[in-house]
Protein backbone atom coordinates (compact mmCIF):
# COMPACT_ATOMS: atom_id res chain seq x y z
CA UNK A 1 0.00 0.00 0.00
CA UNK A 2 1.18 3.52 -0.83
CA UNK A 3 2.55 5.13 2.38
CA UNK A 4 1.84 8.62 1.02
CA UNK A 5 -1.81 7.67 0.48
CA UNK A 6 -2.00 6.34 4.04
CA UNK A 7 -0.56 9.60 5.39
CA UNK A 8 -2.96 11.70 3.30
CA UNK A 9 -5.86 9.54 4.48
CA UNK A 10 -4.89 9.96 8.15
CA UNK A 11 -4.38 13.68 7.64
CA UNK A 12 -7.78 14.13 5.99
CA UNK A 13 -9.50 12.00 8.65
CA UNK A 14 -7.85 14.17 11.32
CA UNK A 15 -9.11 17.33 9.62
CA UNK A 16 -12.62 15.84 9.40
CA UNK A 17 -12.54 14.93 13.08
CA UNK A 18 -11.41 18.44 14.06
CA UNK A 19 -14.09 20.13 12.00
CA UNK A 20 -16.85 17.62 12.72
CA UNK A 21 -16.26 17.29 16.44
CA UNK A 22 -15.95 21.05 16.79
CA UNK A 23 -19.21 21.67 14.94
CA UNK A 24 -20.99 18.86 16.80
CA UNK A 25 -19.82 20.03 20.19
CA UNK A 26 -20.90 23.59 19.42
CA UNK A 27 -24.34 22.45 18.30
CA UNK A 28 -25.03 20.20 21.28
CA UNK A 29 -23.70 22.69 23.83
CA UNK A 30 -25.80 25.46 22.31
CA UNK A 31 -28.94 23.30 22.33
CA UNK A 32 -28.32 22.26 25.94
CA UNK A 33 -27.73 25.89 26.92
CA UNK A 34 -30.93 27.00 25.20
CA UNK A 35 -32.90 24.47 27.26
CA UNK A 36 -31.94 26.35 30.42
CA UNK A 37 -32.18 23.04 32.28
CA UNK A 38 -29.12 22.44 34.50
CA UNK A 39 -29.58 18.65 34.20
CA UNK A 40 -29.41 18.79 30.40
CA UNK A 41 -26.47 21.21 30.47
CA UNK A 42 -24.55 19.10 33.00
CA UNK A 43 -25.09 15.90 31.05
CA UNK A 44 -24.33 17.42 27.64
CA UNK A 45 -21.26 19.25 28.89
CA UNK A 46 -19.99 15.98 30.39
CA UNK A 47 -20.36 14.23 27.03
CA UNK A 48 -18.75 17.20 25.26
CA UNK A 49 -15.74 17.12 27.58
CA UNK A 50 -15.34 13.40 26.88
CA UNK A 51 -15.67 13.91 23.11
CA UNK A 52 -13.05 16.66 23.20
CA UNK A 53 -10.72 14.42 25.16
CA UNK A 54 -11.16 11.38 22.92
CA UNK A 55 -11.61 12.87 19.46
CA UNK A 56 -10.37 16.44 19.32
CA UNK A 57 -7.24 15.84 21.37
CA UNK A 58 -6.33 12.82 19.24
CA UNK A 59 -6.78 14.83 16.04
CA UNK A 60 -4.84 17.78 17.47
CA UNK A 61 -1.90 15.43 18.04
CA UNK A 62 -2.20 13.55 14.73
CA UNK A 63 -2.58 16.60 12.46
CA UNK A 64 0.87 18.18 12.85
CA UNK A 65 2.57 14.77 12.77
CA UNK A 66 0.87 13.62 9.58
CA UNK A 67 1.20 17.09 8.05
CA UNK A 68 4.94 17.24 8.72
CA UNK A 69 5.47 13.71 7.43
CA UNK A 70 3.45 14.48 4.30
CA UNK A 71 5.39 17.67 3.61
CA UNK A 72 8.68 15.86 4.08
CA UNK A 73 7.70 12.81 1.97
CA UNK A 74 6.26 14.93 -0.84
CA UNK A 75 9.21 17.33 -0.85
CA UNK A 76 7.28 20.41 0.18
CA UNK A 77 9.27 23.12 1.90
CA UNK A 78 8.11 24.01 5.39
CA UNK A 79 8.60 27.65 4.39
CA UNK A 80 5.95 27.51 1.64
CA UNK A 81 3.43 30.25 2.31
CA UNK A 82 0.37 28.03 2.52
CA UNK A 83 2.11 25.72 5.00
CA UNK A 84 3.29 28.63 7.16
CA UNK A 85 -0.18 30.18 7.10
CA UNK A 86 -1.76 26.79 7.93
CA UNK A 87 0.54 26.43 10.92
CA UNK A 88 -0.25 29.97 12.10
CA UNK A 89 -3.98 29.24 11.83
CA UNK A 90 -3.39 25.98 13.71
CA UNK A 91 -1.82 27.95 16.56
CA UNK A 92 -4.74 30.41 16.49
CA UNK A 93 -7.15 27.47 16.68
CA UNK A 94 -5.27 26.07 19.67
CA UNK A 95 -5.22 29.43 21.44
CA UNK A 96 -9.01 29.47 21.30
CA UNK A 97 -9.54 25.72 21.84
CA UNK A 98 -7.53 25.39 25.08
CA UNK A 99 -9.62 27.96 27.01
CA UNK A 100 -12.79 26.41 25.55
CA UNK A 101 -11.87 23.02 27.04
CA UNK A 102 -11.34 24.61 30.46
CA UNK A 103 -14.62 26.54 30.11
CA UNK A 104 -16.51 23.36 29.17
CA UNK A 105 -15.25 21.74 32.37
CA UNK A 106 -16.38 24.76 34.39
CA UNK A 107 -19.79 24.82 32.65
CA UNK A 108 -20.23 21.11 33.39
CA UNK A 109 -19.28 21.64 37.05
CA UNK A 110 -21.46 24.73 37.50
CA UNK A 111 -24.45 22.95 35.97
CA UNK A 112 -23.75 19.89 38.14
CA UNK A 113 -23.72 22.06 41.27
CA UNK A 114 -27.01 23.64 40.21
CA UNK A 115 -28.51 20.16 39.82
CA UNK A 116 -27.15 19.03 43.20
CA UNK A 117 -28.49 22.14 44.96
CA UNK A 118 -31.69 22.28 42.90
CA UNK A 119 -31.02 25.84 41.78
CA UNK A 120 -30.93 27.66 38.49
CA UNK A 121 -27.72 28.02 36.53
CA UNK A 122 -25.61 30.70 38.24
CA UNK A 123 -24.57 34.01 36.61
CA UNK A 124 -21.00 32.67 36.34
CA UNK A 125 -22.29 29.96 34.01
CA UNK A 126 -23.82 32.53 31.64
CA UNK A 127 -20.67 34.68 31.69
CA UNK A 128 -18.50 31.67 30.82
CA UNK A 129 -20.93 30.46 28.17
CA UNK A 130 -20.69 33.81 26.36
CA UNK A 131 -16.88 33.52 26.33
CA UNK A 132 -17.12 29.89 25.18
CA UNK A 133 -19.49 30.88 22.38
CA UNK A 134 -17.31 33.77 21.24
CA UNK A 135 -14.17 31.61 21.19
CA UNK A 136 -15.80 29.09 18.89
CA UNK A 137 -16.07 31.38 15.88
CA UNK A 138 -12.39 32.20 15.32
CA UNK A 139 -11.38 28.59 16.01
CA UNK A 140 -14.00 27.22 13.59
CA UNK A 141 -13.11 29.65 10.81
CA UNK A 142 -9.39 29.02 11.34
CA UNK A 143 -9.98 25.27 10.84
CA UNK A 144 -12.00 26.02 7.69
CA UNK A 145 -9.11 28.17 6.47
CA UNK A 146 -6.60 25.41 7.16
CA UNK A 147 -8.67 22.89 5.22
CA UNK A 148 -8.97 25.29 2.30
CA UNK A 149 -5.21 25.90 2.32
CA UNK A 150 -4.58 22.16 2.51
CA UNK A 151 -6.75 21.54 -0.54
CA UNK A 152 -5.87 24.58 -2.66
CA UNK A 153 -2.17 24.88 -1.72
CA UNK A 154 -2.07 28.41 -3.15
CA UNK A 155 1.22 30.03 -3.99
CA UNK A 156 1.64 32.58 -1.20
CA UNK A 157 4.76 34.69 -0.83
CA UNK A 158 4.93 35.45 2.87
CA UNK A 159 8.62 36.28 2.99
Amino acid sequence: MDPDLNLRWLHVIGACVLLGTGAGIAFFMLMAHRSGDPRIVAHTAGVVVLADLLFTTTAVIVQPITGALLAWRLGWSFSEGWIVLSLLLYVVTGLFWLPVVWIQLKLRNLAGMAVAHRTDLPPEYFRLFRIWFACGFPAFFAVLGIIWLMLARPSLALF
